[in-house]
């Protein structure tokens, strides 16, 4: 009998900047996937706002998808506030599933377990069937609240497509289900959709991560004895980032596929005397032109290879003379000034600025802000030397805090549940180097250990300030000091963080259970 899942969630916070604002793409990929494993839909409730979840307010406009039997379909539209009341309902129904026995699995994609979500979750919590899903603060509190999450990480970096096929090779694997990831296209898209809509700066940069870290990987090579020679290769990748994010622009705008990957390259590559921000251009007009002459081009009634070929290649090749010949000063002059303010700031005073850079970058990931401007400052740092100050700040602040709130509350838990719920996080902080909100559910529920992380962010901040040093996040811990300017300095930086948010948490703890015992007695 094949297995019956539920996916719940919304087009969240960060997400909604990587697939999640297109929910017909979003769900249709997970069906797809699901469908590929043998697995049947049960169930669908997600909610799709018109802005990140970081940003919307009660009167914001939204929608509800369900599942209809054979698709996901729009149900209801209206303010947020109206949308949350439907949803609340389907909650319900859901819930009574899950109870009865008919849904065997869930995927969740940003879901909310304290409002739209919490009946069904505490059903979900109660029958323990397996979960997997994605949104690094959600997916923490469902943890902690005792679901059986067989798989979880963030979403930066990731498409509708990986995302999915990533949650449903974890149910497969559970249930040791023979699976194949479909790897062709979806329905055709709505090409007619203004695609001015799909324009988002964080979204191309987030995107367009993993061909930074592995820039910075050659960089690192380059430093071994007898590999200088990957120097040249690391000025090749240095070169070809605008070609990146690119190709990038160019399909994310589109809403299309291979032929705006095409078009993008073609933008990048006469893009590049403009840095990233000339190749960001430059795909993004690509990517507008190619929309608007794939669409002309079934208008006009041309056969599909003369389509491609005039969207894919003219409008990249538009697009890249229109950066190369008017636009590419402005943008290097652009991403010149964003690193030249920081140049500064860290003549002025590096302790000062290290440690005000710490103090903020929790704050920053929490309300939003990390993802719309640090990390594609970060990301812009690395275009010229591999690394960043901020890449830094970002490792042992966030990545090396939350790996020692986590590990306290391993070694020393208030409950032993607690323990099982901060491993994984632990395991994935310094395995991997991101999912930092793991320690979302110890922070949100003792000060003293939120204050604790403040601190500890802000101390090791200073310490990257006084060893200057320049770095990443996105990798191993162990892997991290090489590729930084200065790999002591970073391992220093990198301890302190972590030695400090492991005792204040460790005392938080035994301080919270010193007050229970003195309360049972």
């Amino acid at each position: 009998m094949n297995k019956k899942i539920a996916i719940i969630g919304s087009s969240g916070g960060n997400l909604y900047n990587l697939g999640g604002k297109d929910p017909k793409n979003l769900l249709g990929e997970l069906i797809q996937q699901l469908k590929a494993a043998n697995m049947e839909v049960a169930a669908i409730q997600f909610i799709a706002t018109e802005a990140s979840m970081d940003n919307v307010k009660p009167t914001t406009k939204a929608s509800l998808w369900v599942w209809n039997g054979e698709e996901a379909e729009k149900s209801f539209s209206g303010l947020l506030s109206e949308v949350n009341e439907e949803a609340k309902k389907l909650d319900e129904q859901i819930a009574l599933m899950v109870k009865e026995g008919k849904i065997d699995g869930v995927i969740f994609i940003s879901a909310d377990p304290e409002n739209t979500n919490s009946k069904a979750i505490q059903e979900i919590v109660n029958t323990k069937i397996p979960c997997v899903g994605t949104g690094g603060t959600s997916m923490a509190k469902i943890q902690s609240l005792g679901a059986n999450v067989i798989a979880v990480s963030g979403t930066t970096g990731t498409t509708n497509r990986t995302r999915a096929i990533a949650n449903v090779s974890a149910l497969a694997r559970h249930w040791k289900i023979n699976y194949k990831p479909v790897i062709g296209k979806l329905d055709e898209l709505n090409i007619a959709e203004n695609p001015l809509k799909r324009i988002n700066f964080r979204g191309i940069m987030v995107a367009s991560l993993p061909g930074f870290i592995a820039m910075a990987i050659t960089l690192a090579i380059g430093k071994i004895p007898g590999l200088e020679d990957f120097s040249k290769i690391f000025d090749s990748m240095i070169a070809a980032l605008p070609v990146i994010v690119a190709a990038v622009a160019a399909k994310q705008v589109s809403g299309l596929d291979e032929v705006a990957i095409v078009a993008g390259v073609v933008a990048g590559t006469l893009s590049v005397n403009g840095g990233i921000i000339g190749g960001i251009v430059g795909g993004i007009i690509a990517g507008l032109l190619v929309n608007i002459l794939l669409r002309k081009s079934f208008e006009w009634r041309f056969p599909a290879t003369t389509a491609n070929i005039l969207s894919g290649g003219i409008s990249g090749l538009i697009a890249g003379l229109t950066v190369y010949f008017l636009l590419a000063p402005v943008a290097l002059a652009a991403g010149n000034g964003i690193r030249l303010l920081i140049s500064e700031a860290l003549k002025i005073s590096p302790i000062l600025s290290g440690g005000l850079a710490g103090l903020l970058i929790w704050p920053a990931i929490m309300f939003g802000v990390y993802h719309a401007a640090i990390l594609p400052i970060i990301l812009l740092e690395m275009e010229k030397t591999g690394n960043s100050f901020l890449g830094a700040i970002d490792m042992v602040g966030l990545v090396m805090v939350s790996a020692g709130i986590t590990f306290a509350n391993m070694i020393f838990p208030r409950t032993k549940d607690e323990a099982t719920v901060a491993a994984p996080g632990f395991l994935i902080n310094v395995g991997f180097g991101t999912f930092v909100e793991a320690s979302y559910p110890f922070m949100f529920s003792d000060r003293l250990v939120l204050g604790g992380a403040l601190i500890s962010a802000a101390i090791s901040g200073t310490v990257v300030g006084i060893f200057n040093v320049r770095g990443t996040a996105y990798v191993p811990s162990i892997v991290a000091p090489a590729l930084s300017n200065n790999p002591l300095g970073f391992v220093i930086s990198m301890l302190v963080a972590f030695s400090s948010a492991f005792i204040i948490t460790s005392i938080a703890n035994k301080l919270h259970n010193s007050r229970k015992k003195s309360e049972k007695q």
